[in-house]
């Protein structure tokens, strides 16, 4: 497969996602980046790691139609010959016309068990202060397919860790972040190897 990586912050399960390719459990080519944000973690490791970076956004693109703005992605991801989009941290909703032409897939990482605590703003620390706040003693992570909806696509994949007394929002986000780096990887290899079906 050929993928291509959508990101906008640090990029930490980027970089999970090429030192697992780099060690031969993910087989397929990371080959793109596409970013909103030129400045952001992500693009340093791509830089680092030789992969080419396209920044796509509305302050680029400000005068496009949401027709003309989905073909520019459509036109780049055509261009690099991109089978599987994988969304790691990125901050925006995947135009609807992306989504339609790319159906089953796009898959994304979501740092709580779907469909508890997903949706709109749910995102970040933000998740791990409402798992909290809600005094659940079980969350984890959930690896989905992207639909037209936040976080509302197949669930593909999912693991837990208990919710600590001691917890608070920052420790649970770094807990929680491990199973990331560690089973997002996983989850790729098991949909190249056919292990996990993406077709609804």
């Amino acid at each position: 497969m050929n993928i291509s990586v959508f990101a906008s912050g640090t990029g930490s399960n980027f970089l999970a996602i090429l030192k697992a390719r780099k060690e031969g459990i993910i087989k397929s080519n990371i080959s793109l980046l596409i970013t909103n944000n030129s400045s952001c973690g992500a693009v340093n490791i791509a830089r680092e790691y030789g992969i080419e970076v396209i920044h796509i956004s509305r302050k680029v693109y400000p005068q496009l139609t949401e027709k003309e703005y989905a073909n520019v992605f459509l036109n780049v991801l055509s261009k690099h010959s991109i089978d599987l989009i994988v969304l790691a941290g990125y901050m925006k909703m995947v135009e609807p016309e992306v989504v339609r032409t790319f159906k089953n897939r796009i898959i994304n990482i979501h740092p709580a068990l779907l469909p508890m605590f997903g949706g709109k703003g749910m995102y970040g620390i933000n998740v791990h202060k409402a798992v909290i706040k809600a005094g659940v003693k079980v969350t984890g992570i959930t690896i989905h397919c992207v639909n037209e909806n936040y976080d509302e696509g197949k669930i593909l994949f999912q693991k837990c860790i208990e919710v600590d007394e001691a917890d608070d929002e920052y420790s649970l986000q770094k807990r929680v972040l491990e199973l990331e780096h560690k089973y997002y990887p996983y989850v790729i290899s098991l949909i190249e190897e056919g292990k996990i079906k993406l077709e609804t």
